[in-house]
């Protein structure tokens, strides 16, 4: 069994996973979770995807509606009986899931060590990769330069700013590049941005600039609500400033990571 340097104990590589895929990955990006799902069974591994998962609960959550909250997250907890590993190609998403589940229900006592039990088979998907199945494949693309940004509760409640890291520089044509003020936030915040859009968009407005700077052809990021405000926000200030090509673009690092390491890259 590893041991990350926080100190979580990680198992051996596992013949079954259950895939929660997050709505925005299910709804907008359904193919960073297909390559997710490629990524895993490359690996040997079945992966599973229970069809009644829903939202993890984090909006209501986040927005101080722990009731709320919490029959969302009660919604989840019967979909994944089996003992294997929630993978989840979100660092937000898990870190509401491993952390924040648990607190909801800390007083209950029957489902509470259900709860408990789950949080601790959540992995985010850099971190499965890394920890679990020792990703290591031969980088099959050009040579390019990319920038990487996590989402704040990857950073700071996951720690999957390093395993990000370490899989973009196992990629030996990946140069990896770091714009200013890289721990700043993209002004997504789920439903801050819709409550605040001023804020968020000058926020987003400084990171588009601050990425599009550092010389990055491509911006890469494990989450996707993070990935839309940059490339959309990028995406508007071309439309104003009269571009007629995008002058950033960006992937969710699953599809990176599988079109760049598979036999037959897209």
């Amino acid at each position: 069994m590893e041991l990350d340097a926080a100190g979580r104990s990680y198992p051996a590589k596992p013949s079954d996973v259950y895939l929660y895929a997050t709505c925005l990955v299910d709804q907008f990006a359904p193919e960073a979770g297909l390559d997710a799902v490629r990524l895993l069974e490359r690996e040997g591994i079945t992966v599973h995807f229970p069809e009644g998962q829903t939202c993890c609960g984090q909006p209501a959550y986040s927005s101080g509606y722990p009731d709320e909250a919490r029959a969302v997250a009660r919604s989840q907890l019967d979909l994944f009986p089996e003992p294997w590993p929630v993978v989840v190609p979100s660092g937000s998403c898990g870190a509401m899931m491993r952390h924040h589940y648990p607190k909801l229900f800390e007083d209950d006592m029957v489902l509470g060590p259900q709860v408990r039990a789950l949080a601790e088979r959540v992995f985010e998907l850099t971190e499965f990769l890394v920890h679990v199945l020792h990703f290591a494949h031969p980088d099959r693309g050009e040579q390019c330069t990319v920038a990487l940004h996590t989402s704040c509760h990857a950073r700071r409640e996951m720690g999957c700013h390093e395993t990000s890291s370490a899989l973009l520089d196992s990629l030996d044509q990946v140069d990896v590049t770091e714009q200013a003020r890289v721990e700043e936030c993209c002004g997504f915040g789920g439903t801050f941005s819709i409550r605040f859009p001023e804020i968020s968009e000058a926020i987003v407005s400084d990171k588009v600039e601050s990425l599009r700077a550092c010389g990055a052809q491509k911006v890469v990021s494990a989450d996707c609500g993070c990935l839309f405000n940059i490339l959309g926000r990028a995406a508007k200030l071309d439309q104003q400033a009269g571009r007629a090509s995008p002058s950033l673009e960006g992937e969710h690092i699953a599809s990176f990571l599988w079109r760049r390491t598979s036999e037959a890259p897209r």
